[in-house]
């Protein structure tokens, strides 16, 4: 990261990220006071993805490019729907305005796991704000939510197999699924933005899973194909917890 030394041009760029955005709060202004300079324009950071994070459904099926220009190489296509036919969730992760106009930094949903890409601001309607955080620990068997950095749950859970490990990596909640009776799943479940390494043929396309189980006795432990298993209880009270757009950290 080059950082600009330009007062001038960070206060005009701060001006219009405030006006984009309806940023308030210290924590949203450290996060526009992060402004940095590349070859395709000014970017302000949105999304610290810990204390303060940015998300959108997308408006239209546009092109995700490598960098911020629509001469460059495209990598994907926004999708308006996930796998269970909800509205699909992109993480913003920075604004930037250049020649061609204004482009949002977003990750990727699907295989490989851990893209990222610039699509035109003009694809998303407005950023929600999210102070959530998740992350799973497959070690310890643990899954930690927090709110603007302090701890507010923690509960035991259950993870893959070593032949169909749950995937490492920074991802995002996209779906919150309740169910009237799910002998496997429980009543209640969150859809990540993981896909599991080895089951690309899981319904959903493999897509990793947070939810209840019916065998309690498993947890903690290895026993998913992929997906994280929590007890029902634990799921039902961490379903009402977490909003979309939470990022998820699974180390």
């Amino acid at each position: 990261m080059v950082r600009t030394s330009s007062s001038g041009c960070l206060r005009a760029l701060l001006v219009a990220a405030c006006s984009a955005l309806a940023l308030g709060g210290a924590a949203e202004r450290a996060l526009a006071a992060d402004e940095y300079s590349t070859e395709l324009g000014k970017v302000v950071r949105l999304s610290d993805e810990r204390t303060m994070t940015r998300w959108a459904v997308p408006l239209k099926t546009a092109r995700v490019y490598v960098t911020a220009s629509a001469k460059a190489r495209t990598i994907a296509r926004l999708r308006l729907l996930t796998e269970d036919r909800m509205p699909e969730v992109y993480i913003a992760l920075a604004l930037a305005t250049n020649s061609e106009g204004n482009w949002l930094k977003i990750r990727i949903p699907g295989r490989p796991n851990g893209r990222s890409g610039w699509v035109r601001r003009s694809a998303f309607g407005d950023l929600e704000r999210n102070q959530y955080r998740l992350e799973i620990n497959r070690r310890s068997f643990h899954i930690r939510l927090f709110r603007a950095g302090r701890l507010i749950y923690r509960a035991r859970v259950g993870v893959g197999t070593a032949q169909t490990p749950t995937p490492a990596g920074q991802f995002w909640i996209r779906e919150k699924l309740r169910f009237r009776s799910n002998p496997l799943y429980g009543h209640y479940a969150l859809g990540t933005a993981a896909y599991a390494p080895t089951l690309s043929e899981w319904p959903g396309g493999g897509v990793v899973g947070i939810h209840g189980t019916a065998f309690p006795s498993l947890i903690p432990g290895r026993p998913s194909h992929g997906c994280i298993r929590m007890r029902n209880s634990s799921m039902a009270k961490l379903w009402r917890m977490t909003p979309l757009g939470t990022p998820l950290r699974i180390r």
